[in-house]
């Protein structure tokens, strides 16, 4: 049996077909490493760039694609996290990782292309994992969402992170480590969501002696404002300070309304005035009470949010 010759623009349309269907694994894993979406966008976008910039010969003398684009993406990736540190030091206040919504919720419901779309809501994006991930160093960061998260073998790892296959495996355990110290047991997500609904209710009512009961009393709450928008400056420890403030926030502005959210995959809060987001509230919760709460209002991180 015969079969007609493959055109060359045919094989060059499943090429590009198979180049752009890695898009959304490279989204995944920049913004699990960067924290950001749009800087997951960006470090897409230039990993593209660089595949496209390339002759027809060198990109058909590639084996493997996919394998090329994730090595490109985690380097730029990398580069971008020792960048990062430093940026982050003239920073006003606290830095919280952008929080993401389930696409069934953005934006009033609103689903399609966004990239949004494509990141998998899973426990590696939950708020708590992230922040975990930013006490680590840039290395530990790569070696292990590589390797523990999307499960490529040290031998890849090593392409990326400039070391040897060896040297990844530590800084992996060594990560490693790092979330399982911090890590505490997960309340069922039944639970997670009546006790988030429950500190709406008593927030709404500006309900101090609620808010606390609902607050472990060694509560942690970090508020990111980017100097763009009001936000205590240093973490607020302790059950009573947090209520208070909380309280005191909506006792003076008028008009809020408090929604239950998904935020990166676990219950959440969203306040909104006049239509448009003005912060996203992401919990961890352990034994019944919340332990931290993290409140992103940089307008700049709720472009998904923000309902227009």
């Amino acid at each position: 049996m015969s079969t007609e010759p493959q055109r060359a623009d045919d094989r060059s349309d499943a090429s590009l077909d198979a180049i752009m269907s890695e898009r959304r694994q490279l989204i995944n894993l920049a913004y699990r490493l960067l924290g950001s979406l749009a800087d997951a966008e960006d470090v897409v976008q230039e990993t593209y760039a660089r595949w496209y910039a390339m002759s027809r010969v060198h990109q058909h003398a590639i084996a493997n694609p996919a394998a090329w684009l994730t090595k490109v993406a985690g380097r730029i990736c990398l580069d971008l996290l020792g960048s990062a540190r430093v940026r982050r030091e003239s920073y006003v206040g606290e830095w919280i990782p952008e929080p993401l919504p389930d696409r069934r919720e953005w934006a009033g419901g609103r689903s399609g292309t966004d990239p949004a779309d494509r990141i998998t809501l899973d426990e590696s994006v939950s708020m708590a994992f992230l922040v975990v991930l930013e006490s680590m160093t840039p290395a530990e960061r790569v070696a292990f969402i590589l390797h523990d998260i999307f499960r490529y073998p040290f031998a890849d790892v090593a392409e990326v992170v400039g070391r040897s296959p060896a040297a990844c495996r530590q800084l992996a355990t060594s990560a490693r480590r790092r979330v399982d110290t911090s890590r505490a047991p997960v309340a069922p997500a039944t639970r997670q969501a009546g006790l988030v609904r429950d500190f709406k209710q008593a927030w709404e009512a500006q309900d101090i002696r609620t808010l606390v009961g609902l607050l472990d009393p060694d509560a942690t709450g970090i508020a990111d404002g980017g100097g763009l928008a009001a936000a205590a400056l240093r973490p607020i420890e302790g059950a009573g300070h947090i209520a208070r403030h909380l309280a005191d926030f909506v006792g003076r502005t008028p008009g809020l309304t408090i929604l239950e959210r998904t935020v990166n995959g676990r219950p959440g809060l969203v306040v909104e005035a006049n239509r448009t987001t003005a912060t996203v509230v992401a919990f961890d919760i352990a034994d019944s009470r919340i332990t931290r709460l993290w409140a992103v209002r940089n307008p700049d991180k709720l472009r998904l949010w923000t309902i227009g």
